[in-house]
């Protein structure tokens, strides 16, 4: 829906009036430039090339630049600008590596008046002088720039960046030899025209690609960038070092930034990917834009202001095939409806909250924040009353400390320090783990480790000579039995098993295994257990586990509210009434000795009395698995991260996920795992613990994490001589041939480690250094510096 305002502007002679509108391109436009007198724009895409006129109530198409029968590459524009001096005179970057100008003062329909084919990639900006008239500037892919003069068929200079693609080239307004390029690597070089060879200065804007840059139209050495990062950086040109003055945070990698006319501290961006808006920022408060567009439906390609001296007229252009103009009177204003509310917790658990100092009672008897009592977590910058944005919002701050030691995060570090995540077997890990839980008061975490170690590794088996020996004991002193259950407890499968088929005449061949492993004790086995036949009760139980053992059966210590189940020395109770009088225990020894006898009828149960007090039973195989499959336990595992997670402790739940692997990676997702890595690694990096931070990133099982450490590697090195950057690999200079990099100590060339002073910029070897400031605090190389090393 339209808007209805209308602005009048009288600039000088002329007068510029209009409303917010816009109209529908033919396809999506890459690029826009506005005419010297503001009345007339050109839109450039790889399908369109057409100028419209802007009327007081909307665009009108004046000419399509696309002519001819064939469709030519010459015409798929990737950049476009309109000449300030010359308004007949247009220039073009189009993407298969041409420059291309246009003279609207040709008679003819075709208005190409030159090409310049010495670009082998895509060109991605192009730009005028803005006072020398035959002047055009072009960046490449390729890494190059050039310089035409339209009154030669070739360029005059090449300028190359060794580094990659070019992104943007801008004239300084001021300076009449200086322009700025920035490029995919995160550099931004200046440079004179006079001087191709090299640049005059270098220095990294931003982290990943810079995209676009902007000179201030005022302040003579104010150039402000926009990069993949998401940042808007603005950058005094005037010292000796570029100095960053100020910084816009924004949601997007900004596509394009242009300084707003007549408007010291504000400047548009758009973005190139997700963030369709228009942004107006004054650097001045950078988290919340000043103005904001939202016309377009896709993502905006240009930006341009209407006029050098107007700020109320705005123009753009998108990929959802739309012109617009916007009227900053029209604009909404983010700030408004800013939450002035805050919430933030600080590295040792204090809690800072801000919120509209209306809603704060001025008798609530709280002190004012003076300060953190360790060191300050945060600075407040004081506002000018100046300020156009002083009075808009306003927050009082209150910040709750906790007690000195009462939420000390000392255990975090030794945690840290002391967790071992690789390198061993699943076993230690866990062990070595929980010992360090536990030694640090956090019983619960270190009974976790323990439950995992016992889910995920294979229990110690109890060895026979152990077994033989707790049998033979008998007497009082009893024999303990492992994982001792009731028979009336088990299921029903289960009981069935245990019966042994009296009508038939055979005996089951199901039977109890005191361990899987352990030798099967039998009457031939023991000599200790045989000619005893005093009737004893049993329990049937299995031998699982290290710490339990085969118990004495003792009906005083019987469980009041579950009595075990005794069984007849029979070992099991019969199916039926039985009318024939069942075999004793010597009958089923015969039997099994006897040769007619089969197989499995041979694997019979036997009777073992120990003495007087209990016998034994013992079968050839378990009557159920008592070890269950680690995947059993997968889902409490996984609500047992997401446990620790939400309650904070980050650190057990990534050690755990390193721990085991993808014995738990499968059951959570990635987006959650990403999460908790990179929260954890935060962490680290805020109490220093650069190590352990860079030792989670290489054990990491997210892939988006793993590769933190593999960006931005690359170290640039200046000479510490000529002050060149080194281009070359090794450790001397191109230019001025001397070693770049010498210890003061013993006057050779430093190959690994190197400290230097940062007061005189001298050093060498760590270690003759450090030897060094043992005697002396003065510098070795004899500068006169008082150095100090901590």
């Amino acid at each position: 829906m339209e808007k209805m305002s209308r602005v009048t502007t009288a600039l000088g002679g002329s007068v510029l009036t209009g409303r917010t509108m816009h109209c529908h391109l033919d396809a999506p436009a890459n690029a826009i430039s506005v005419c010297r007198d503001a009345a007339q724009v050109v839109v450039a895409g790889r399908s369109i090339f057409k100028i419209y006129a802007i009327e007081e109530e909307q665009f009108v198409e004046k000419l399509n630049l696309r002519v001819g029968r064939k469709p030519s590459l010459n015409l798929s524009c990737a950049d476009v600008v309109w000449h300030q001096m010359d308004e007949n005179l247009l220039a073009t970057a189009a993407t298969n590596g041409v420059v291309v100008t246009w003279n609207l003062g040709r008679p003819s329909r075709n208005k190409q008046d030159q090409l310049f084919t010495e670009h082998k990639r895509t060109v991605n900006k192009v730009c005028f002088h803005p006072t020398e008239a035959h002047v055009l500037l072009s960046g490449s892919q390729d890494g190059f720039m050039k310089c035409f003069d339209l009154r030669r068929k070739d360029s005059v200079s090449t300028f190359s960046g060794q580094s990659e693609s070019v992104r943007d080239v801008q004239f300084s307004i001021r300076d009449y030899f200086t322009f700025a390029s920035t490029f995919e690597n995160g550099n931004v070089q200046l440079w004179d025209i006079r001087r191709p060879d090299r640049c005059e200065r270098m220095f990294t804007a931003h982290n990943g690609p810079v995209f676009c840059c902007d000179w201030h139209p005022e302040d003579r050495g104010w150039l402000a960038t926009g990069g993949r990062d998401k940042m808007v950086k603005v950058w005094d040109m005037t010292t000796h070092r570029a100095k960053e003055m100020h910084c816009v945070q924004t949601i997007a990698s900004v596509a394009r930034v242009k300084w707003r006319p007549e408007c010291r501290h504000h400047l548009a961006t758009c973005s190139m990917m997700v963030d369709h808006n228009i942004y107006v920022w004054d650097v001045r408060r950078p988290f919340v834009p000043a103005a904001m567009f939202e016309e377009h439906r896709d993502v905006t390609t240009g930006i341009a202001w209407r006029h050098p001296h107007d700020p109320s007229f705005l123009l753009s252009g998108s990929k959802d095939s739309s012109l617009c103009q916007h009227l900053f009177r029209d604009a909404s204003q983010p700030v408004e409806r800013a939450n002035p509310e805050g919430l933030c917790y600080g590295l040792f658990g204090d809690l800072a909250f801000a919120a509209k100092e209306s809603l704060v009672a001025a008798e609530s008897g709280r002190k004012p924040y003076t300060g953190d009592r360790r060191h300050p977590i945060f600075f407040k910058r004081k506002l000018d009353p100046a300020e156009p944005f002083a009075g808009l919002a306003s927050s009082a701050l209150s910040v709750f400390e906790t007690e000195p030691g009462g939420s000390a995060m000392r255990w975090f570090v030794d945690t840290a320090e002391r967790y071992a995540l690789a390198g061993r077997p699943l076993a230690e890990l866990c062990d070595h783990n929980a010992k360090v839980a536990r030694e640090l008061g956090r019983n619960q975490v270190a009974q976790t480790w323990t439950m995992l170690r016992t889910i995920y590794c294979s229990p110690g088996l109890l060895p026979t000579a152990n077994l033989s020996h707790s049998v033979g004991k008998g007497g009082s002193c009893g024999l303990q039995l492992m994982n001792s259950f009731n028979l009336k407890d088990m299921a029903p499968g289960l009981g069935s098993e245990t019966r042994l088929d009296r009508s038939k005449g055979d005996a089951r061949s199901d039977t109890v295994l005191l361990d899987s492993s352990a030798t099967l004790i039998t009457n031939e086995d023991n000599e200790e257990t045989e000619g005893s036949d005093v009737p004893a009760d049993y329990l049937l139980g299995d031998v699982e586990g290290e710490d339990d053992e085969l118990y004495l059966l003792d009906p005083e210590h019987t469980h009041p509210e579950e009595p075990e189940c005794v069984l007849p020395q029979e070992a099991f109770p019969l199916r039926h009434e039985i009318v024939d009088t069942p075999p004793g225990p010597e009958h089923l020894q015969d039997k099994a000795d006897s040769p007619h006898v089969s197989g499995s009828e041979a694997d019979v149960a036997s009777l073992a009395p120990m003495d007087s007090s209990f016998s034994l039973l013992s079968v050839s195989h378990a009557l159920y698995d008592s070890r269950l499959p680690p995947d059993f336990f997968s889902v409490l595992v996984r609500d047992m991260l997401h446990f620790y997670a939400e309650q904070g402790d980050v650190q057990m739940a990534v050690s755990v996920l390193i721990v085991l692997g993808e014995r738990v990676r499968k059951d959570i997702d990635e987006q959650t795992q990403e999460h908790w890595y990179t929260s954890y690694i935060d962490l680290l990096q805020r109490f220093r613990l650069w190590n352990v931070s860079n030792e989670v990133v290489k054990l990491s099982t997210s892939r988006a994490v793993s590769c933190l450490n593999q960006a931005s590697t690359t170290l640039h090195v200046n000479c510490s001589h000529c002050k060149r950057p080194m281009s070359s690999r090794g450790w001397v200079c191109d230019r001025c041939h001397r070693c770049a990099s010498m210890c003061a100590v013993c006057h050779h060339v430093v190959k690994g480690l190197f400290v230097w002073c940062q007061g005189c910029s001298h050093g060498g070897h760590l270690q003759h250094i450090m030897k060094w400031l043992e005697g002396s605090s003065h510098c070795p190389a004899g500068c006169g510096h008082l150095c100090e090393y901590s």
